[in-house]
């Protein structure tokens, strides 16, 4: 088929590309034919040698994700790897091959054995399968011997696939690609996540088959409205680019103000020195959300407070401003930290961490299994706001006041030894993430103990909607439009109005510039997106006027579709 033709599905980036289609199938060309073998022990060699080269690829890959963008960026790489080396696959795999089958062929049986069990799961075990697909494309394209599509990606070329994987966006040159376009995927998907992270024009969730399209031909891809055009003009790709770069030049290192004079702080999400210097560069004025699991990556024991410290004190150093919002160590259900034992990613014989989100994790996991590491961490912090009076410390996955009393107590406990021992140590703001339904109930308790509000709408709309964050199937319910999301940022920005209590909103919803109007006039004070996500949402900010905003009907509308109705007005 030719001819211009345009598809819409969901823009990942408020950026802007055109360039050659190159058409990438992620199982392309792998098949699994030679099925028996007679020498189990060189089947066994030619598995093992094949994991031990996708263990190799995928730690790389971690510390180039985690250099790049950050540790949460790069959490799904060690997820990877904890796969690949847990006993029950190996042990599946292992018995396929003493029964005389090749190694291809074993792998093949064990993960699909494997991944029918997740899938048959709710909620995020069921979402670890595509992890599973992932990987077991990886070890079989190794032992088969097949090549990879995106080895040929030529430069600028738009990559246009049936379904993104996160180990697609890791092994490609963020410069050299002019963007992503996906059938399939959510833009809170892991590899939505990384094309945000990593500054590539991606749109997902277009209905489109790699089969009508022709290789080579021009296609623009539009972050911004979501947009797929095949065969654009000259002036339609002139235009994109241009609206895009305007989008990420404007209003760029002054704080901003909406047009009726009411202040609002736009932050970015950044966890590394990197990162940091990125949101810098964006404009941004401060970091909203520092998280602080990269500082445990890839190691068997955690970070020393010696080295905690000398992290926490460089992503200080490259921050945009004083005011650094850190958040405590969040591990835990399907969250993994090498070196503290038990939780991270599922495990294939549902151990503990199965409970996955429900399960123990962020302050819960701190306060009742990881005593001695969290005061480390504290230890850390406070030494390290010595001489920042910005830096402020947020606790998460609140779900009670009395927890977020007793890690408030712990702090204290912490700087009550600093001083006994002389050594300096600051004073930080303390707050809570509101991301269970619990804490938005709590909410005016929650106010008037803490000297922050956290709103993480990523997690919260997951545990409002009872809706996975990368689940297809639920797609449409993990949407932080949805009324009842919208209603629970209503109740906690009711509760923290005339109180001491700031208030910020993290996660894709903060970024979402059609809300902007939404949040501005709840009065929420800082919103804190993907540093790429800074300026248009700036932007976004000085053009509402909070005496003339839908927030009551949108807190009205029954349905989904009414919030959408309001929100394209």
């Amino acid at each position: 088929m030719t001819g211009r033709r345009v598809f819409e599905g969901e823009g990942l980036t408020p950026l802007a590309g055109a360039g050659p289609i190159h058409r990438y199938r992620p199982d392309a060309g792998i098949a699994v034919e030679a099925v028996e073998a007679d020498d189990p022990a060189a089947e066994r060699e030619r598995f093992q040698a094949a994991r031990d080269a996708a263990l190799a690829d995928l730690e790389a890959l971690e510390s180039r994700t985690a250099d790049a963008t950050g540790d949460a960026e790069a959490d799904v790489f060690r997820t990877h790897r904890a796969f690949l080396t847990d006993p029950t696959l190996e042990g599946a795999v292992f018995d396929g091959i003493d029964e005389g089958r090749t190694a291809q062929a074993a792998v093949d049986e064990a993960f699909d054995a494997v991944i029918a069990a997740f899938e048959a799961n709710d909620g995020r075990v069921a979402e670890r399968s595509d992890d599973l697909r992932d990987l077991r494309e990886r070890l079989l394209a190794d032992l088969t011997d097949t090549a990879s599509d995106l080895s040929s990606v030529p430069s600028g070329a738009v990559v246009v696939t049936s379904e993104l994987r996160p180990s697609d966006i890791g092994a490609l040159d963020a410069d050299d690609v002019a963007g992503l376009v996906s059938a399939r995927g959510s833009p809170t998907s892991h590899a939505a996540i990384l094309a945000r992270a990593t500054e590539i024009p991606a749109v997902v969730g277009v209905d489109i088959s790699l089969d009508d399209l022709g290789g080579g031909t021009r296609a623009l891809v539009d972050g911004t409205t979501g947009r797929f055009v095949v065969a654009p003009s000259d002036a339609e790709v002139a235009s994109a680019g241009s609206d895009a770069a305007a989008d990420a030049g404007a209003v760029v290192d002054a704080p901003v103000e909406t047009a009726d004079g009411v202040s609002v702080a736009v932050t970015a999400n950044a966890s590394t020195p990197a990162a940091a210097a990125r949101a810098t560069e964006h404009g941004a004025d401060g970091i909203g959300l520092c998280r602080t699991e990269f500082c445990f990556a890839g190691r068997d024991a955690p970070p020393t407070e010696a080295e905690q410290y000398e992290t926490y004190r460089a992503t200080l150093d490259a921050a945009p401003s004083s005011r650094v919002v850190v958040r405590t160590l969040d591990v835990g259900g399907d969250k993994a930290v090498p070196g503290l034992g038990g939780g991270g990613a599922p495990t294939l014989d549902g151990g503990e961490s199965a409970a996955g989100p429900l399960g123990r994790r962020g302050i819960r996991r701190s306060l009742a299994d990881h005593a001695g590491a969290f005061e480390t961490q504290l230890r850390a912090l406070l030494r390290a706001s010595a001489d920042c009076d910005g830096l402020c410390v947020m606790f998460p996955m609140v779900s009670t006041v009395d927890e977020f009393r007793t890690a408030r107590e712990r702090l204290r406990g912490v700087a009550a030894d600093l001083d006994a021992d002389g050594v300096a140590h600051g004073d930080p703001d303390v707050g809570a993430m509101v991301e269970t339904p619990a804490a938005t109930l709590l909410a005016d308790e929650l106010a008037a103990e803490a000297d922050f509000l956290g709103i993480g709408t990523n997690d919260l709309t997951q545990y409002v909607m009872a809706a996975g964050r990368d689940c297809e199937a639920v797609a449409d319910l993990h949407d932080g439009r949805q009324p009842a999301v919208l209603r629970a940022i209503a109740t906690v920005a009711r509760s923290a109005r005339g109180r001491d209590c700031r208030l910020e909103v993290c996660g894709e919803l903060a970024a979402d510039t059609a809300l902007t109007p939404f949040l501005a006039g709840l009065g929420v004070d800082e919103l804190s997106v993907s540093p790429v996500s800074v300026p248009p949402v700036k932007a976004a900010v000085r053009a509402v006027d909070t005496n003339d905003t839908t927030v009551e009907e949108l807190l009205g509308a029954p349905t989904r579709s009414a919030v959408e109705d309001l929100l394209s007005e």
